[in-house]
């Protein structure tokens, strides 16, 4: 040591100065190539830990499976504490195993279901384990077949289905029919038994010390709901699930605030916002450092006709509407991007049979009983001019302008004229007229004005010849005014009728040809608005159309609506009850014409609820049969509909399934009981310090945490297969 030490004070200042800036390059050289050959030789993996806020709009109701059908913020936290048999997979957009493991029978009818190992309740403790057990499957579904149990919806889902425990961790269902859609249902989060001891089934709902604490086997175990000054906030902590896909976030926390201004408020704690507004241009409004997701579910925004209104049975009015209905104006107005144009979505969706267009609409319309009044006047005209055309009664001037006590003289050529013969019941005299170099025999009827036998009326009247025994020979029309100002209109109507027809126009109008002004037909100005369409009565076509006054973009979706088939002669009267209690009781009892509304068809695409004729609307007006499952909104009701719909939900063969999905398709299509309109835009925010996030292929909001696996906050580095620290040595010569 002496000898290094005497070489360093035998130096100079400026030459240990040098050693030192050397010795330095060279620590920090190696120090470099220790860390290139760490980076080079290992990789990073996302490590357990660290917890993710999240921010939502809305409301804690009961944190329980069976009752959170219709709050989304509720559903997001019980898919976290609750674990069903089964899940879905928004990666494969399938329904696979979950806590237990599937057998499925060749016929579809036999479902059996085995738990996983070491599966426990959140309630467990070393000392007193709580697993999961067949009789906890057994009480979870066959409690939602009591008819006592207070969610008939969810009851519904598991009618004529027998459950049977085979042994302490098996159970099968077995179904009186096939139901390819039936695995969807064993995905319900499973509840322990021993949690509702002592309680009637008909009060499951009232067990507010689960609800508000409660106890499941999914990935997480609730801890809290507290109440601050901005905000409820639910925590949940990781629970160790040894055989099941390991999460790696410590903890969720929720935090639910009343509205959006409040959740931006504490936008610097969060590291998630459930559900993004867009503003008016269509953009998230979310803070810099967070990444907007984008994501679509299987649900449809859709105008229901009620086909038990006798307005809306005519085919060919659903499809004028139809082509009267500008959905690209629709979407843009909305922000939105997917117009869908089939309630099936199951299949590839293609293009619908029938587009935008006003011109078709017209046509479409003109097949049905609803007419614009001009088309009704021009036709009615026509009519009348072509039987004064033809036969032995002729009027060359439809209108004539006659005072109380004048006399019309009707005269015309005997040729073809049998007598006796009379006209209005006035008896026809004959006469010679005699012209330059001729004479000619003709005939002569004198018809007054003042109330006697064959008068002409103030108005349109009919003329009728008649023989001696009747008979109607010829039929003409007449028009009879009193004063100059109607003389003059009706001689300017009559003159645009002669330039119409000389033009060569035909009956099939748009409403660019002709207007009707003051009972009278004119050439159309740019600045004329459109008529209300009639029908043979002269009843004005008005529809009904309902929705909800939530969301608030259905009211915009409304008067789209309304503006759009306006343009065509038809007046809507959009209806937002005032809250959602009185729309939902209006809804129940089919109280409209149109409804506007949406549907969802969760991760099975099944169709079946929406347009079977079974789940249609009880039509007897008594209240107390209304069913709260008809979901038939269209009160749609065909046979060929129905058979094929049971294919679709009972035939195991692919190829039958898609080939009833094409039919029923084009069913849809022709008998337009409804127009398909978009399907919602939602986006999901996260900080970019949350990574692995992929949303997949979500059939409801929740659905974006069955991907949690995925996320982590931290990572760490391993060495790669075959490597390790004593690896730098073989690596250095490969610098050379």
């Amino acid at each position: 040591m002496r000898s290094p030490l005497r070489l360093l004070s035998a130096m100079t200042r400026l030459e240990r100065i040098i050693l030192a800036v050397l010795s330095l390059a060279l620590l920090l050289s190696a120090l470099l190539l220790v860390r290139r050959f760490y980076m080079e030789n290992t990789v990073e993996l996302p490590t357990s830990g660290g917890t993710y806020i999240e921010g939502s709009v809305g409301e804690v109701h009961q944190l329980n499976p069976w009752f959170t059908v219709a709050n989304d913020v509720n559903k997001d936290i019980v898919s976290l504490v609750f674990s069903g048999l089964l899940r879905y997979d928004p990666k494969t957009a399938k329904v696979i195993e979950d806590l237990a493991t599937l057998k499925v029978s060749p016929d579809n009818r036999v479902y059996t279901l085995r738990l996983k190992d070491d599966i426990f309740w959140h309630d467990s403790v070393p000392d007193m384990p709580h697993p999961v057990t067949a009789d906890d499957v057994m009480f979870t579904f066959t409690s939602i077949q009591d008819p006592a149990f207070p969610n008939p919806l969810l009851r519904q889902n598991f009618r004529g289905v027998e459950i049977e425990k085979i042994d302490d961790r098996t159970v099968r269902f077995r179904l009186a029919n096939p139901y390819n859609f039936f695995v969807s249902n064993l995905t319900l989060g499973l509840l322990p038994e021993r949690s509702f001891e002592g309680v009637g089934i008909e009060d499951f709902d009232k067990v507010l010390d689960f609800a508000y604490q409660p106890i499941g086997a999914g990935p997480y175990e609730f801890i809290s709901l507290l109440q601050t000054d901005l905000s409820s906030e639910a925590t949940l902590k990781r629970f160790d699930r040894p055989s099941l896909d390991a999460v790696k976030l410590d903890r969720i926390v929720f935090r639910i605030f009343p509205d959006y201004n409040s959740l931006l408020a504490d936008i610097g704690n969060l590291d998630g916002v459930r559900l993004v507004p867009r503003n008016e241009e269509g953009e998230p409004i979310l803070p810099r450092g967070f990444k907007p997701v984008p994501y679509s579910l299987p649900q449809y925004t859709a105008l229901f006709f009620n086909l038990d209104r006798p307005i809306v049975k005519d085919k060919a009015l659903r499809l004028g509407l139809q082509l009267a209905t500008n959905k690209e104006e629709i979407v843009k107005a909305l922000h939105e991007t997917n117009i869908i144009d089939t309630p099936l979505l199951e299949i590839d969706l293609g293009d619908w049979r029938y587009k935008f267009d006003p011109a078709s609409a017209q046509g479409a319309l003109y097949n049905s009983e609803w007419n614009l009044p001009e088309r009704v006047r021009l036709r009615n005209i026509l009519t009348q001019r072509d039987a004064n055309a033809t036969g032995p009664l002729r009027f060359p001037d439809q209108i004539v302008m006659l005072q109380t006590g004048a006399l019309l003289t009707l005269t015309g050529s005997v040729k073809d004229i049998s007598f006796p013969m009379s006209v209005n019941g006035v008896a026809a005299s004959t006469g010679v007229v005699t012209y330059p170099g001729r004479t000619e025999t003709v005939w002569r009827v004198r018809l007054g004005t003042s109330g006697e036998s064959g008068a002409i009326k103030i108005g349109t009247n009919i003329i009728r010849m008649t023989d001696a025994s009747g008979r109607i020979i010829d039929s003409a029309y007449v028009t009879r005014v009193i004063d100059p100002l109607t003389f003059k209109l009706q001689r300017d109507e009559q003159a645009f009728i002669e330039t119409y027809v000389a033009s060569g126009g035909n009956e099939r109008l748009t409403v660019s040809d002709v207007f009707l002004e003051n009972g009278y037909l004119r050439a159309r100005k740019d600045s004329d608005p459109i008529h209300i369409r009639i029908n043979a009565r002269g009843e004005p076509l008005k529809l009904r159309l309902l929705t909800s006054p939530s969301p608030a973009h259905y009211s915009v979706v409304a008067n789209q609506i309304k503006k759009q088939w306006a343009a065509v002669g038809v007046d809507v009267s959009v209806e937002v009850p005032a809250d959602e209690n009185e729309f939902e009781s209006r809804m129940l009892s089919r109280d409209y014409d149109i409804l506007l509304f949406g549907q969802s068809l969760l991760d099975n695409l099944d169709s079946y609820p929406y347009w079977h004729s079974g789940n249609m609307q009880d039509r007897s007006g008594d209240k107390a049969k209304l069913k709260l499952d008809a979901f038939n909104m269209s009160q749609y009701q065909s046979l060929e509909a129905d058979v094929l719909l049971t294919t679709i939900r009972e035939n195991p063969d692919e190829g039958a399934r898609k080939r009833a999905l094409t039919k029923l398709n084009d069913l849809i299509k022709a008998d337009t009981p409804a127009i398909f309109l978009y399907s919602p835009l939602y986006v999901f925010g996260h900080s970019e310090k949350i990574s692995g996030i992929t949303l997949g292929t979500l059939s409801v909001h929740s659905d974006r945490f069955l991907t949690l696996n995925d996320w982590f906050i931290h990572t760490d580095r391993e060495f790669k297969a075959g490597k390790s620290w004593f690896s730098i040595f073989s690596w250095l010569p490969s610098l050379l």
